[in-house]
């Protein structure tokens, strides 16, 4: 008899006490629970390879996205050539006066082109995608008729919840501007399935280059990726506002693909906005948040 109890308690156990430690609704309840007292607003949207894998938190909420657009824009180029109007090998003119004009921005191109020079468009757009590059960015983004190109392209992959209004070189110039280029961390997470399925969206070669791209990306290491294993593989996009002269930042960003170690992958899009917060406390809250989502997917395999 006592045999008999024991061996239906661990039924149970079984059934309902690790069923539920290991269930999207008990991972999301740890999401928050990170989040849960810090002086930030916080979004968060993950995706896993079954329909039922999907978590939200503020996830329809319009923040920033700061250089997180910059996949945006280059999806957007790469469907220009695709369609014969650019070409990845095309030559560029960077005017010194242009190099001149971004001086005060963040850009690794101008670092290497001080007096302007020829690049191409593939090396813009490793330079927009892996570096978040703001002159490759503007520069791009004149080469397919600014900002709203972009996202009348972005809608038309049925990505609704996004507004791309300005260049880099406007957005920078104005505190309250980082506003008017939003997103929610659902939208975010849409494009990326749709980019990473490519469902007659890029050409195979694009596809590839855009995705080894993302895998380049060398800004915000201690965001999502920061409490993964060193050789986790992961394609991302970050964005990030600094602090204003009340300490406050606007917005520091992340959106990605995870993919696990022995097959698999999930989407994640982590957006924190007007924190009061360090931004080592920020990217914490990125990394503690996708090794859950690690760990999640690690235990139920």
């Amino acid at each position: 008899m006592k045999k008999q109890i024991l061996i239906s308690l661990l039924i149970f156990i079984t059934a309902f006490g690790w069923g539920q430690t290991n269930s999207i609704d008990h991972l999301k309840q740890e999401m928050e629970e990170v989040i849960e007292g810090k002086s930030a607003t916080v979004a968060v949207s993950m995706q896993g390879m079954e329909a039922k894998e999907n978590l939200s938190i503020n996830g329809n909420l319009r923040l920033p996205m700061q250089s997180v657009f910059k996949l945006h824009l280059a999806a957007a180029v790469l469907h220009e050539i695709d369609k014969g109007n650019l070409g990845i090998n095309d030559s560029i003119k960077l005017a010194p006066e242009l190099i001149l004009e971004y001086k005060n921005l963040w850009s690794p191109l101008r670092k290497k082109y001080p007096k302007g020079g020829k690049v191409s468009i593939e090396e813009l757009l490793k330079y927009n995608v892996a570096w978040s590059d703001n002159v490759a960015c503007d520069v791009l983004l004149d080469l397919i008729s600014g900002p709203k190109a972009v996202q009348n392209y972005i809608h038309g992959l049925g990505v609704k919840d996004i507004a791309i209004i300005d260049k880099e070189i406007v957005l920078q110039s104005d505190w309250s501007r980082q506003y008017l280029n939003w997103s929610t961390t659902n939208a975010s997470n849409s494009l990326l399935q749709i980019l990473y399925e490519n469902k007659d969206i890029l050409s195979a070669s694009s596809h590839q280059f855009l995705m080894t791209t993302l895998k380049e990306t060398s800004t915000g290491k201690g965001k999502i990726r920061g409490q993964l294993p060193k050789d986790a593989i992961v394609a991302h996009k970050t964005g990030f506002s600094g602090k204003n002269k009340d300490g406050i930042t606007g917005a520091t960003n992340d959106i990605g693909i995870v993919f696990l170690p022995e097959g698999g992958y999930f989407y994640i899009s982590i957006f924190i906005s007007d924190s009061k917060e360090d931004e080592a406390t920020n990217q914490k809250i990125m990394a503690d948040i996708t090794k859950l989502a690690w760990n999640y997917f690690q235990t139920k395999k």
